[in-house]
C-alpha cells in the first residue's frame, strides 16, 4: 500500500507503479493506492487528476478512497495512518511511502509478516535534547509506560546508555503488519492519544512531523515486533529506495535508482504526466539531475541528511 493524491504523490505513484512493474515483473501482490476524499479537513480537493488515476491502472494499481477524519492536510503524514483502512483486513500487508522506488523483486523479499518491522533508515531526529529534559529513557519510557509496553524488551543493549540508537526508532517510510485492520486501529489510537495529550516528558519535544514515527515503534512493538534483520537488508538497498525528493535522490542515492528514475520518466506515455511535476522534469527530464549529482561525493556524503539538503539549497536546486 502506498498514499496516493494530486500532485507531487501522484507523479511518485506513477514512478512508485511502474518501478514495480519493471523491477518485479512476477510480483504475485497487490499494488493498493489509498486515496483522501475531499471533506472538510482537505481545504482543495486532494484526489488524482483522471488521466493520472487511469494511467496507474494501467499499472495495475487499485485505488481506494478513504475519508480523513482525523489528519488530512493539517498532517497529511497522518494519512497512511488513517489510509490503513483501505486495505483487507486479515492479510499481510507492505507500506511503502509514494516516494519509493523499486529496484529489485520485492516479491522475493523474505518478510515475516508476523513481527511487525519498519525503515532502519533514519537519524535521530526525536526526541530533541532539551535543557532540564528527563532525557530518551525518560521519554521513551514515558509512552512506553503509558500503553502498557515493556521498554526494556526493546532496548539495543550495543548502544550506549542515553544514546539515541538504543531505543526503537524507524523511518516511516516503510512498515509491515500482519493485519492492517488491528494494526492501524492501534496505530490511529496510540498517535490520537499522543497528540491530544503528550505528557509532562514530551512537554518541550514537537510532534510535527514526527508524530506518526513517534507512535510507529510502539505499535511495532505491541504487535511482537522490532528491528528489521539482515534477511531484510534489501530494504532501502537492493530492492527499495526511499529517496524522499528528487535532488536527495541526486545527491545521495545509488546509480540504479537514478537509471531507473530516468529510464522511467522520459519513457511514453508516463514521461507526458510526469512533465507536469516542475521538479521532476528539470531533474529527470531535462538533465538538472547530473549537475546536482556532481556537486558530491558519493564515498563521501555529509553524515546528517540537514547538510545535504543545505548544500543543495545553497546551489539553487531545493525543490520538491
Amino acid at each position: 500500500m502506498a498514499v496516493a493524491q494530486g500532485g507531487r504523490l501522484e507523479a511518485e505513484a506513477l514512478l512508485l507503479a511502474a518501478s514495480l512493474r519493471e523491477a518485479a515483473p512476477g510480483f504475485a501482490g497487490r499494488l493498493i493506492l489509498a486515496e483522501p476524499q475531499p471533506g472538510p479537513l482537505w481545504p482543495a480537493d486532494p484526489r488524482l487528476s483522471e488521466d493520472g488515476r487511469s494511467a496507474l491502472q494501467a499499472l495495475g494499481a487499485e485505488i481506494r478512497p478513504f475519508d480523513s477524519r482525523h489528519f488530512g492536510a493539517a498532517y497529511p503524514y497522518g494519512n497512511k495512518i488513517e489510509g490503513l483502512a483501505v486495505l483487507p483486513a486479515g492479510e499481510p500487508f507492505l507500506f511503502l511511502d509514494t516516494d519509493t522506488l523499486i529496484l529489485g523483486d520485492i516479491g522475493a523479499v523474505p518478510f515475516d509478516f508476523d513481527r511487525p518491522t519498519a525503515s532502519m533508515r533514519r537519524e535521530g531526529t526525536w526526541p530533541v535534547e532539551q535543557p532540564y529534559w528527563p532525557g530518551y529513557a525518560g521519554v521513551w519510557g514515558s509512552l512506553y509506560a503509558r500503553f502498557g509496553l515493556d521498554m526494556e524488551a526493546t532496548l539495543d543493549r550495543s548502544q550506549p546508555e542515553e544514546y539515541w540508537e538504543r531505543f526503537l526508532y524507524f523511518n516511516a517510510g516503510w512498515f509491515t503488519g500482519p493485519d492492517p485492520a488491528a494494526f492501524g486501529e492501534r496505530f490511529l489510537r496510540f498517535a490520537l492519544a499522543i497528540r491530544e495529550e503528550p505528557g509532562d516528558a514530551l512537554a518541550c519535544q514537537s510532534l510535527d512531523p514526527w508524530l506518526d514515527q513517534v507512535a510507529l515503534p510502539l505499535v511495532v512493538a505491541s504487535f511482537g515486533g522490532g528491528r528489521p534483520g539482515p534477511e531484510l537488508a534489501g530494504m532501502d538497498g537492493d530492492v527499495t529506495c526511499h529517496y524522499r525528493s528528487f535532488p536527495l535522490l541526486y545527491a545521495r542515492e545509488s546509480d540504479a535508482a537514478v537509471a531507473m528514475l530516468e529510464r522511467l520518466a522520459r519513457r511514453e506515455p508516463l514521461a507526458g504526466l510526469l512533465r507536469r511535476h516542475e521538479p521532476l522534469r528539470r531533474m529527470a527530464q531535462e538533465g538538472e539531475g547530473a549537475r546536482v549529482r556532481a556537486l558530491f561525493d558519493r564515498r563521501r556524503l555529509p553524515r546528517r541528511e540537514k547538510d545535504i539538503r543545505q548544500r543543495l539549497k545553497a546551489a539553487g536546486y531545493w525543490l520538491r
